[in-house]
């Protein structure tokens, strides 16, 4: 019988760690793995999950809501060792900081080893006074440990990086084999969530300039309201330059593989970001991309500038004004990079991922059992 798994992670809310966990978990479970999903609270707009992956609840029960923030949060630990010994599952895998943290604090004494996952930026997310006290003395219980770039792994201490794994996130399989457009549209496009990291407002004020030249073209940008105030900003910069009838908030999308794919340009603008599964969608798609070399690496490990896109500098809104324009402009050039980015799926497809992840797991269970 195939091994029994757990993730463990704050929820099942559409984000990029929350997208990865759903798409293994389900093909896990597929492959014949008992898998469950061990989580700290339901959003209102989740990723769905197999019927043979169970799905446990781990957070804080209402009796505890009134209680102290130190009560919570030792609560928290609690129950997901108790999830642990009543399971028993061959490994915990952790995705994401304070999900990691739990786990290992977690799990000692149990016999189940942790496998933990950065997921961003570690600049700003991992360098705090609470970090840099918790990571020596939790990081090293890690029986092992997946980050999606090598600037997130050279931030961290050797034990770590000598004990780890670079694995891409996976790419949905319909934004895989998708037929090249005939025609493509006079339209920019960007997709992902209306959030500060993503530098939105820098997209339309480059694109104003973008469409004082070529007049005929549009900015779409796909994504829900991440309700940080990004939305309200960008709802002001097209108000006061007057360009509703050329910048145009979609809002949140299931069907991007059809709204995206014959768009002239794809322009990612992020400030920074971990693996960014928006990118990796565009390129399968085919899409010219200018995309912002952002930290921490994830658009550079799978762009060369030149080949499969342009890279520029971050918060480079003349960089990317320009950008645009060259695609615009060189059509038989912009097709080239598109065609030549559609090759990520060789690397991260479904199965290429899954199969990474899985002998990655393997190992560990072997060496800790």
């Amino acid at each position: 019988m195939k091994r029994k798994i757990a993730f463990h992670l704050n929820c099942l809310e559409q984000g990029g760690a929350e997208r990865v966990v759903s798409n293994l978990a389900n093909q896990f479970a597929k492959e014949g793995y008992q898998v469950l999903i061990a989580t700290e609270w339901y959003g209102d707009n989740e990723f769905k999950i197999d019927k043979a992956v169970r799905r446990v609840h781990v957070g804080l029960q209402e009796k505890d809501k009134e209680k102290s923030r130190i009560c919570q949060f030792l609560l928290r630990i609690r129950y997901l060792r108790e999830f642990l010994k009543k399971e028993r599952p061959d490994i915990l895998i952790a995705f994401a900081q304070r999900a990691n943290y739990r786990a290992l604090m977690a799990a000692p004494g149990t016999g189940v080893p942790v496998l933990i996952s950065i997921r961003t930026d570690p600049v700003g997310h991992y360098d705090a006074l609470s970090d840099k006290i918790q990571i020596p003395l939790l990081f090293p219980r890690a029986a092992g440990c997946v980050f999606q770039t090598q600037g997130q792994k050279e931030f961290f201490a050797p034990f770590l990086q000598k004990n780890s794994k670079i694995i891409l996130n996976p790419i949905h399989e319909k934004y895989i084999g998708t037929p090249k457009p005939s025609t493509r549209r006079q339209v920019v496009v960007q997709s992902g969530r209306l959030v500060d990291f993503k530098n939105q407002p820098m997209l339309l004020h480059a694109f104003l300039k973008v469409h004082k030249k070529h007049p005929d073209y549009q900015l779409e940008i796909y994504g829900g309201d991440s309700l940080d105030g990004t939305k309200e900003i960008l709802e002001t910069i097209i108000r006061e330059n007057d360009a509703g009838d050329y910048i145009h908030l979609m809002g949140a999308s299931d069907a991007l593989e059809k709204e995206l794919a014959d768009a002239a340009v794809y322009a990612f603008s992020s400030d920074w970001e971990g693996m960014p599964n928006a990118l990796l969608e565009a390129m399968a798609l085919g899409l010219p991309i200018v995309a912002t070399d952002c930290p921490c690496g994830g658009p550079r490990t799978v762009m060369e500038d030149g080949i499969n896109g342009l890279l520029i500098p971050i918060k480079d809104a003349q960089a990317l004004e320009e950008g645009i324009n060259r695609l615009i402009e060189s059509p038989d050039y912009a097709e080239e990079l598109g065609e030549n980015a559609r090759r990520i799926a060789e690397i991260a497809n479904g199965q290429a991922v899954f199969t990474q992840w899985r002998d990655y797991i393997e190992e560990i269970c072997s060496l800790t059992k």
